[in-house]
């Protein structure tokens, strides 16, 4: 009895703790929901096209193009994609990202499709002999992974950055 009256103390207290994280996207407002990095994967499926908030810390901002941040938290890992150049200085950061989480399928279609565009590539010079090879490789792994599953498709899920906060650096 004891137990259940800290259990239902702790409830109260930690809904009337729950702060309110309101993401304004054009005329659409929503609550920002927020996911343990360590649960992403697990919830992924249920919040695409949702907007949340995962905290971690910034491994690295992607050199290359600078659209790309490697979040990390014990032991576990997210990129974030953005439509703009990332300020290298998050390098380190400990932040919490707000994103949408986006949904990439594969499925038969996409596998030819990839197929075809390698083939094409290849004869045109612009793929080499490894890269169709290494494309082959990734389609032959995602046909098997479906039919291991029993599947149609396969989902990847990714957040798309819209902002983010420095909890400390």
């Amino acid at each position: 009895m004891k137990n259940l009256i800290y259990l239902v103390l702790f409830s109260l207290f930690f809904v009337a703790c729950k702060s309110e994280n309101k993401v304004d996207e054009g005329n659409k407002t929503e609550e920002a929901v927020f996911v343990k990095l360590a649960d992403f994967e697990a919830q992924a499926s249920q919040l695409v096209g949702k907007q949340v908030k995962i905290a971690g810390v910034v491994d690295h901002v992607c050199k290359h193009g600078g659209k790309k941040l490697l979040l990390v938290s014990e032991g576990n890992d997210l990129h974030a994609y953005a439509d703009e150049r990332l300020d290298e200085n998050l390098n380190g950061s400990e932040i919490i990202l707000t994103g949408l989480v986006e949904e990439t399928r594969i499925d038969e279609s996409t596998c030819l499709k990839m197929e075809e565009d390698c083939q094409n590539s290849h004869k045109e010079g612009e793929k080499s002999e490894d890269e169709l090879e290494a494309t082959k490789n990734k389609v032959t792994f995602y046909r098997d992974s479906m039919k291991t599953a029993g599947v149609d498709h396969l989902s990847f899920y990714s957040l798309k950055y819209l902002s983010h906060e420095v909890v400390s650096k």
